[in-house]
């Protein structure tokens, strides 16, 4: 442990350079760049709200910000996992060059991504004041699910990251589960009634689901639920304990197969 601190310490300036470096290149050849980051969120809340408010009836105020609370930590969860899972074999070049503690690259790609989420939250906030949900004390709970939502998806990334260089498919295969779990964390519908159903483990062992309906709790000024907090928690936390175990284990197999 004491080595991999001192590691990391040693290559944290790398570490910042290669989240920049990502930051550049995924708006590189974009007219709007950053601007983008505050301009789909609002765009795809606008359509998501006017497809499934229409088709569910729903005309409630706060819809688009329930919507927008889901898919924002949604689209931070999968481009996150995704750019990790790329991580490896898009520095394949510098890995196969120089020397580099090979974590940085997944690390550093979970971490820009999350650097863009964040800024995305302007829009929510603003979203959220104008349609009537105004801040309290309750958003400072927020903090607990936006810190695990970055865990969840380190440990999941690095996951990923380990066994897509040996299997190419995972990439493909991952894009489908995706879907699956887009659908299984009540994005764009109120849980309540699937809760009450005998198909209630599909959320509530949804670690997702319960990190988006904690941050939803959070920004509409009730109480978190701890079990979900909790149950989040040590959820990310095991995945990343096995992702970094795994990773290490692979690492000196990577540069045969990249």
């Amino acid at each position: 442990m004491k080595r991999m601190i001192a590691g990391f310490m040693k290559y944290r300036f790398l570490l910042m350079e290669l989240v920049k470096k990502g930051i550049k290149l995924k708006y590189r050849r974009s007219y709007l760049g950053l601007i983008w980051t505050l301009i789909e969120p609002l765009l795809t809340m606008i359509v998501l709200t006017v497809v499934f408010g229409t088709l569910l009836g729903n005309k409630s105020r706060t819809f688009p910000v329930y919507i927008l609370t889901g898919r924002l930590l949604y689209t931070m969860f999968s481009s996150a996992t995704g750019a990790a899972m790329r991580a490896i074999r898009s520095n394949s070049a510098m890995i196969k060059k120089v020397y580099v503690p090979k974590y940085l690259y997944p690390l550093s790609s979970v971490l820009f991504n999350y650097v863009i989420f964040l800024l995305s939250l302007i829009v929510l906030f603003v979203v959220a004041i104008v349609l009537g949900v105004y801040p309290s004390v309750y958003w400072l709970q927020a903090i607990v699910p936006l810190i695990t939502i970055l865990l969840l998806s380190l440990g999941v990334g690095m996951i990923l990251g380990t066994y897509s260089v040996f299997f190419r498919d995972l990439e493909y295969l991952w894009n489908v589960a995706l879907m699956l779990i887009m659908y299984m964390c009540a994005i764009f519908y109120y849980p309540e009634k699937l809760l009450e159903s005998g198909y209630a483990f599909v959320l509530k062992y949804n670690p997702l689901f319960c990190i988006i309906d904690n941050f939803r709790s959070a920004i509409f000024g009730t109480r978190i639920n701890l079990y979900y907090a909790l149950y989040a928690f040590v959820f990310s936390i095991v995945t990343i304990i096995i992702g970094f175990w795994r990773f290490y284990k692979e690492q000196d197999k990577f540069v045969l197969h990249i």
